[in-house]
């Protein structure tokens, strides 16, 4: 499989604002970092609690919060029903540590992705009419449960959707719909995760409690002790980091690092070998949460957000040692599947196509996400991979689709169900990633399509791969205090983690675990220790290279390093 060759771009910051950043006592290098990142005044990098959007601004929080009070009034029972990646499990950990100290009774369900499928399904809805809620509420899906409402209204039993995923043509008849992406919804961030849309729900609730006169005689619970959970939601969930979301990352990262934080989230730092007062965003999003999706890839999300809720210590560590067990097997269980992607893309050439659709009938549909995404990157291609829908195969495929910049691909999807209709008998999801589910006899018709339709809507000039960077770094700042420094700030989707350029030589290189290579290298006119992950061809002396700020502990010392994340050979 050839890959697309990658282009460098340096972003331009504007002197005057880095120089005022710099003057409001801002470390040079996040100065120019963030003025490249459009930022143009210092108070704009403030992250105090009460700067957060209002949630009275989020369309029906308020009737939300009305609903729940009387439903807590009224001693009625309510059931959370979660999604099974790491925004759906933080959105019903949030949901039910806070209803509980709000004095709900509460429980959760989480659908079997392997025999359900995503959301609120009609199937669902009958396992969770056994439970006899009174109310169901809905975490990081819901918008587009049309028959499972309708299915769950038939029963006598309302709904709340919370969500942030993109409605399609027809909104479920829920008793109460937030979403951010709904039509008419003003909130200011449409980027918040599904957990920082039930964080906010809760944050009415309580508000509508305390106007009951609710805490008249009790104390008030502190929301804000569910902002570690919110940060881990919304990091993992990869949307972007607008300021709203920011804020919520960087407050939740404080308590982190403060030591105030659920006990199943120590025991997955420590499952994880992270320390969590130096947590970062890159902890939150490369260790903690595969450790929570690999739950929902490979077995039951429930013992996630068991992990999540509980406050004991001695019972996190066993889940979290669990959890961290199946986080193994799924990247087992994803090499696999790489090797097969791999001789599947042998006579694929990207120059051919706009698109990418990848089918085996060996392959684990938890883990298609994954192999979706790493096909998507080395290509630089919209891509689906499909796996079937059960074990033994059958007549029914799921899908899992990553996209580029520049190509929604839920969208897609609803052109390519209207251009054929019945076609696809469920879809979703967002501009960045999807899911689908069809016939396995039409999946020649769905590549076809889905190809059509690429070639039809993409940009031809968003095809050629180009990696924006923040040019060379002064050899004064290649220290392990700047990369602390570096990485302590809040990087994300929509405010990128900085990736520098700079000519470097190679001076060394050896074989690391038999999958990475162990580099010495020459910068600035000093001599630098360096990786790069997932490489095990030798490099040529003379590099042209991005490269992130790392620090490499070994032995309990600590040395500066560079990572590669792209290079090209120079003459």
């Amino acid at each position: 499989m050839s890959s697309v060759a990658t282009t460098f771009s340096v972003r331009r910051s504007s002197l005057p604002v880095e120089s005022s950043l710099r003057a409001g006592g801002l470390h040079p290098v996040l100065a120019r970092l963030f003025a490249a990142r459009g930022v143009r005044d210092a108070a704009e990098l403030g992250d105090d609690f009460s700067q957060l959007l209002p949630p009275s601004s989020l369309t029906h929080a308020d009737a939300a919060a009305a609903l729940l009070a009387d439903a807590i009034a009224a001693g009625k029972r309510l059931l959370i029903v979660a999604d099974y990646d790491c925004d759906g499990a933080t959105a019903c950990a949030v949901g039910v540590r806070a209803l509980t100290a709000l004095g709900a009774t509460v429980d959760f369900i989480v659908p079997d992705r392997f025999k359900l499928g995503y959301g609120l399904t009609p199937e669902l809805v009958e396992l969770c009419a056994a439970r006899r809620p009174d109310l169901l509420i809905t975490v990081d899906n819901g918008i587009a449960s049309v028959a499972g409402v309708a299915a769950a209204s038939r029963l006598g039993i309302p709904t709340l959707i919370t969500d942030h995923h993109l409605p399609g043509d027809r909104l479920p008849e829920a008793a109460c719909i937030v979403n951010p992406n709904q039509p008419g919804c003003r909130f200011a961030s449409k980027a918040m995760a599904g957990v920082g849309v039930m964080f906010y729900v809760m944050l009415a609730l309580r508000a509508e409690l305390r106007r009951r006169g609710a805490f008249a005689s009790a104390a008030e619970p502190r929301l804000a002790d569910l902002l570690p959970l919110v940060a881990l939601g919304t990091v993992a969930d990869v949307v972007p980091l607008d300021r709203n979301n920011r804020i919520l990352v960087s407050q939740g990262l404080k308590r982190i690092r403060a030591g105030a934080l659920p006990a199943g989230m120590r025991a997955l730092f420590a499952a994880g070998g992270r320390d969590p007062r130096r947590a970062t965003t890159f902890d939150l999003g490369f260790a903690l949460a595969p450790r929570l999706n690999a739950a929902g890839r490979l077995a039951d999300m429930s013992l996630g957000i068991r992990c999540l809720c509980t406050d004991d210590e001695q019972a996190a560590w066993p889940m979290a040692q669990a959890l961290d067990r199946l986080n193994t097997e799924r990247r087992n269980v994803e090499a696999a599947m790489n090797v097969s992607a791999e001789r599947l893309l042998l006579d694929v050439s990207p120059a051919l196509r706009a698109s990418v659709t990848l089918f085996d009938a060996s392959w684990h549909q938890g883990v298609i996400g994954i192999v979706a995404g790493r096909v998507k990157d080395r290509l630089h291609r919209p891509t689906f991979v499909f796996a079937p829908a059960d074990a033994g195969g059958g007549e029914e495929l799921r899908g899992s689709g990553r996209s580029i910049p520049g190509f929604h691909l839920r969208d897609c999807l609803d052109l390519v169900s209207k251009m054929e209709p019945g076609l696809l008998r469920r879809f979703g999801g967002h501009a960045a990633a999807a899911g689908v589910t069809l016939e396995a006899s039409r999946l020649p018709d769905f590549e076809r399509l889905f190809e059509d339709v690429a070639r039809r809507l993409i940009d031809p000039r968003i095809l050629a791969r180009e990696l924006a960077t923040d040019g060379p770094l002064e050899a004064e700042f290649i220290t392990v205090d700047c990369a602390r420094i570096v990485e302590q700030a809040i990087w994300g989707q929509g405010f990128d983690p900085p990736v520098f350029l700079d000519e470097l030589e190679v001076l060394g290189q050896r074989l690391a675990g038999e999958r990475h290579l162990r580099l010495r290298l020459a910068v600035g006119g000093r001599s630098v220790e360096g990786m790069h992950f997932n490489q095990t061809e030798a490099l040529p002396q003379r590099i042209r290279a991005a490269y992130r700020l790392g620090i490499n502990t070994l032995d309990g010392m600590e040395s500066v390093q560079l990572v590669i994340q792209q290079w090209a050979p120079l003459s």
